[in-house]
C-alpha cells in the first residue's frame, strides 16, 4: 500500500502527517517502526494520523518504536499548522482530541502556536534517574503522561542518551517514563534534554517541557501564575503555568515536505 505523509517539525521535534479523516488506514506497528527509522534516511520522532471521528479532528499519535502515545505537545502544533495550511480548518482557536483529552489552540496563519495542554501535577514521592554512572533526583509530573524531572547542575554532566535512564522506584511507571534533565541558567531560564520512552532523545518535547516548567515551578518555590522560557536542543519554547495549573506551550510548527512511502 502507498501512502502520502507530510513531513514536519516543532522545534525539531519531528513527525510524519498522515491525513486520514476516514480512519481508513490502518497501520500496525512495525509499519509505524519502519516509517520512522532514520537509518533507511527519513525517519521522525512519530507518526500522527489525522482523523476526524465526529465533528472534531483526533491525533491518532504513535511514537517511533509503535507505541500508542496520549499525546504530544509538540505534534498537535504541527498537526494544527497542516489543518489551517490546506485549508482543512480556518485559523483562530480550536480544538483537537488527543487520547489525554480535548486540547485547544490558537493557530494564527502565521507565527508561532499556542496549545492549551491541561493540567499539570505533582506526583507524591521523589524519583531518582541514573544514567552513566550518575544519579540524579527529582520530581513525578503528571501532563496527561507520564514525566520524571531531574536537576542538573550542568546539562553536560548528564552525557549519552542512547539509552533509557533507569528510574527509581520501580514499578512507578508501568508504561515507561519520559525522563527531563534540566538546567538552570543564570538568566533565569532553562536549558533540558529529555529521553522519551518510545522514542528516545529527542530534540525537544512539548509535555515534557510542560513537566519541567511545573517542577522548576516546585524547585524554585514560586507559585503559579508563572511562566518559563525553556529552551531544548531544537529550540526555544514557552509555557505559562495559570493559577489553575492549566499549562499552555507556545512555540513554532513548520512543515518540510511531502513524502511517499510503500508500506
Amino acid at each position: 500500500m502507498k501512502i502520502s505523509t507530510t513531513y514536519g517539525h516543532g522545534t525539531e521535534n519531528d513527525f510524519f502527517l498522515i491525513f486520514d479523516p476516514n480512519d481508513e488506514i490502518a497501520l500496525d506497528s512495525q509499519q509505524v517502526r519502519s516509517l520512522c527509522s532514520r537509518s533507511t534516511g527519513s525517519g521522525a520522532d512519530g507518526v500522527i494520523k489525522i482523523v476526524r471521528p465526529g465533528d472534531e479532528w483526533f491525533m491518532d499519535y504513535r511514537n517511533s518504536d509503535g507505541s500508542i502515545a496520549e499525546m504530544c505537545g509538540n505534534g498537535i502544533r504541527v498537526m494544527a499548522r497542516y489543518l489551517v495550511d490546506r485549508g482543512h480548518q480556518g485559523e483562530g482557536i480550536f480544538p483537537i482530541l488527543t487520547r489525554a483529552g480535548r486540547k485547544f489552540l490558537k493557530v494564527p496563519r502565521e507565527g508561532d502556536i499556542s496549545v492549551n495542554m491541561g493540567q499539570v501535577s505533582q506526583i507524591d514521592g521523589e524519583v531518582r534517574a541514573s544514567v552513566n554512572g550518575n544519579h540524579f533526583l527529582g520530581f513525578n509530573i503528571d501532563v496527561g503522561n507520564p514525566h520524571a524531572v531531574v536537576f542538573v547542575d550542568s546539562i553536560d554532566q548528564v552525557g549519552s542518551l542512547s539509552q533509557a535512564p533507569y528510574v527509581e522506584p520501580e514499578g512507578e511507571y508501568p508504561d515507561g517514563v519520559n525522563v527531563e534533565f534540566v538546567e538552570f541558567l543564570a538568566n533565569g531560564e532553562l536549558r533540558m534534554r529529555v529521553h522519551e520512552r518510545g522514542s528516545g532523545e529527542t530534540r525537544s518535547c512539548g509535555t515534557g517541557t510542560c513537566a519541567v516548567a511545573l517542577a522548576a515551578s516546585i524547585k524554585k518555590g514560586k507559585r503559579p501564575p508563572i511562566s518559563w522560557v525553556i529552551h531544548a536542543p531544537g529550540g526555544r519554547l514557552v509555557v505559562d503555568i495559570d493559577g489553575h495549573y492549566n499549562a499552555t506551550l507556545t512555540g513554532p510548527a513548520l512543515l518540510l515536505r511531502e513524502q511517499e512511502f510503500e508500506i
